[in-house]
């Protein structure tokens, strides 16, 4: 049985929520998509922040472009707050929770967005007590002044 339904989201658009309570600790669903080395990446227009970007970091070599219908995990939206985290294993990427979710409770994960000149182009809409308005991976977050 599915742990998730894909739903409305008050992040952005649709996303993710648990059909049943979800224990700390659990496998909710793998991210799936092609695996691409770092140079098909480099070269690759697809990739150059225009546009949603569903791509993650495996290993030095390789990532992972999850931007497939196919891939429902590239529902789930960024939290400050988040109650999932993604693991790799192999060339394999899975999402796990990371407290215990409520039932109708949103999946969400930190992003991990590094802090550049670029983190304005990506607002955080998910309304957690410790956002600061932006997708900023949670390490970075002290060098961007708190929205009142």
């Amino acid at each position: 049985m599915k742990l998730y339904k894909i739903k409305k989201s008050y992040i952005d658009n649709k996303g993710l929520y648990a059909v049943k309570d979800i224990k700390d600790r659990t496998k909710i669903i793998e991210y799936k998509g092609k695996i691409l080395t770092k140079k098909q990446v480099e070269q690759n227009p697809k990739f150059d922040n225009e546009k949603a970007i569903y791509l993650f970091n495996i290993n030095k070599r390789y990532d992972l472009d999850g931007d497939f219908k196919y891939n429902t995990a590239r529902l789930i939206n960024h939290s400050c707050e988040p109650n999932c985290e993604v693991y790799g294993t192999g060339l394999k990427v899975w999402v796990y929770a990371i407290k215990d979710i409520k039932k109708g409770e949103e999946l969400t994960y930190d992003y991990g967005f590094g802090y550049d000149e670029d983190y304005k182009d990506f607002p955080c809409r998910c309304g957690s007590k410790n956002c600061v308005g932006f997708i900023v991976r949670e390490g970075s977050r002290w060098r961007i002044k708190r929205r009142k």
